[in-house]
Formats: structure tokens, sequence, C-alpha cells
């Protein structure tokens, strides 16, 4: 008789690349996984798996199979871990990758606030402004900005995510206020790396889009450090408004044609697959979008930019 567990197994490790990260998501040793595959092989009479050292691929009985069996497995496997996840309290360790800046904006003390409601989850961040493999870096949960491609990872929105021009009260001092979108390729301006040392800025004003040619002297990847440039007096950043807003606020950082804003798409909670979320990713996501309105319940750069007091 065919043992629908083994069956659950076989997909498992398919799906996650590997029997190691298919035992760690399943909670049992990879010796243990890798022998019941082995008895599913032996029931059907046929290899299904190719095994090496460095890599892990299938027959082609093995990927008839796979595709014949992992639409209803999942299913099953989805709808188990649903009903025993809504009586159960999240738990485990959750490896969660965000930018580079984001405990910049996101308080820590916020995440004391989650770990203390869930206590039997560990955190783990892997901070980094490029996008990661969630899969090979065996990602729970990943913070993207930007406008995402269509994949196989799924999404949700948790922020509106926009940039805005900012520059040191000094550089405006020596330099001058910018009128025009197109007034700022005559300054220095903090751009991302790029071979001709130019970089062209998409900006959205009162009459809609405008694209600005605009080049400088000092470019970073990194826009906690484009931050610290534009503080030191290096010239004009365009940066997401979540790292600029306090600057804005204190009036370390003057906001640079208040009109025009860079829209980035959002920000966004990444999971690998909708079949694999672990509760308490999912529960962190609900709390990092409640933690991204609180952020701006607190701030707001209209009544700044106009002088008024913000609380």
């Amino acid at each position: 008789m065919l043992d629908f567990n083994e069956v659950a197994m076989f997909v498992s490790v398919v799906e996650a690349g590997s029997f190691a990260e298919a035992a760690r998501r399943l909670g049992m040793p990879p010796s243990t996984l890798s022998r019941r595959v082995q008895w599913l092989e032996r029931r059907f009479g046929v290899r299904l798996m190719q095994r090496s050292t460095r890599q892990l691929g299938l027959t082609e009985a093995g990927r008839k199979f796979f595709d014949q069996c992992r639409g209803s497995i999942g299913d099953i496997v989805l709808a188990g871990r649903e009903m025993l996840e809504s009586n159960e309290a999240p738990c485990g360790s959750i490896r969660v990758a965000a930018p580079a800046g984001f405990f910049s904006f996101f308080k820590p003390e916020w995440v004391t606030e989650f770990l203390a409601r869930h206590s039997r989850v560990k955190l783990e961040f892997t901070l980094n402004d490029a996008a990661v493999d969630l899969i090979a870096e065996r990602i729970d949960l990943a913070l993207r900005e930007g406008h995402l491609p269509d994949s196989s990872l799924v999404a949700r929105k948790i922020d509106s995510a926009y940039s805005i021009l900012v520059a040191s009260p000094a550089y405006m001092q020596a330099r001058g206020t910018p009128r025009t979108a197109h007034s700022l390729s005559e300054h220095d301006c903090l751009v991302l790396p790029h071979p001709g040392g130019r970089s062209r800025w998409l900006l959205t004003g009162p009459d809609g889009p405008e694209a600005v040619e605009v080049k400088g002297r000092f470019s970073v990847d990194n826009h906690q450090a484009m931050t610290s440039a534009a503080l030191a007096g290096m010239g004009i950043a365009l940066i997401p408004a979540v790292l600029a807003v306090d600057h804005v606020r204190a009036r370390t950082l003057a906001h640079v044609l208040p009109d025009y804003r860079r829209e980035n798409g959002g920000l966004y909670a990444v999971f690998p697959s909708r079949r694999h979320q672990p509760l308490a990713a999912s529960l962190l996501a609900d709390f990092l979008a409640e933690g991204m309105a609180r952020f701006w319940s607190q701030r707001s750069l209209t009544a700044e930019s106009s002088g008024t007091a913000v609380a």
C-alpha cells in the first residue's frame, strides 16, 4: 500500500531543493527523510532522484510523479497545517531578510514587543540592500521595496514606499535652492554607482512624471551611507522617505522640492511559498504592517515642510 507520508516527504524534498532544507521545514533528521524517500522508490521499483554531494535532480519518472502529485499533496499539507496552527501558539526560528537601514526607522523596541507576545519565537535578521535568494538562503520572510516582478514568491504590501529629495542646510546655503526639477542638473547630486557617473531620476510632480538627468562626484549603493553623505553637505540625495523624515523634522536635512517625489512601488513582505509559511512568519508580517502604520502616525513630512511642528 502506498504511504502518503512518504509521497509528501518526496514532494517536500523536491520543493526545498535538498534533503537538508526539507528536513528543516519538516522538523526531522535528514537521514530519516532520505530513508523514507528510498522506501518510496523501492515500492515503485524505480529511482525517482539522482543524488550527489552537490546537487539533487529528478529522473524522468521522478519528474512525472512530482508533477502529478505536488498539487494534491500541497493542498492536503496546507489544510492540515492551518487546522493545527489555528490551535497552536507560533514557535520556531524565523529568518528575515531586510534592507540595511531597516532598524533606523523600525524601532528595535517594537521587535522586543513582538517577541514578548510570542515567547516561543526566535528571530534571525540578515540586513542587506541586495535582493537575496530566499530559497538558497533559507529565508522565511523578506522585506523588499519596489515593483516586484512576477514570480513564484508570495508578496504582501505593508507600506507605500516613496523617496524624497533632501540636502543639508549648509549645502543649500552654499549652492542655493533648486526651483524646478530640471535645475537639479546644475547641482551636485548623490547618485547610485553608474559607469558614466550620471543618473536619471524619474520624479512625480504637480504636472505628472518628469525625467531628470543628474550627476555628482560621490556615488554609493547604500541608502544609509547616502543619507550620511547628505548630512555631511555633499549634495542633494534622493532617499526613501522613511530614512529622511526624522532628519527633515529635526531640520538637519532640508526637504528639497517638496512637491516632487519618486514612487518606489511599495514595501512588501515576501514569502518563498504560500504553502510553507510558518505561522510565526505570517504573524510577523502582520506586526510589520502595524509597525509601519505606527511609524507614519507619529510623523508628517507635509506639516514639517510648511514649518508646522509635528508631535
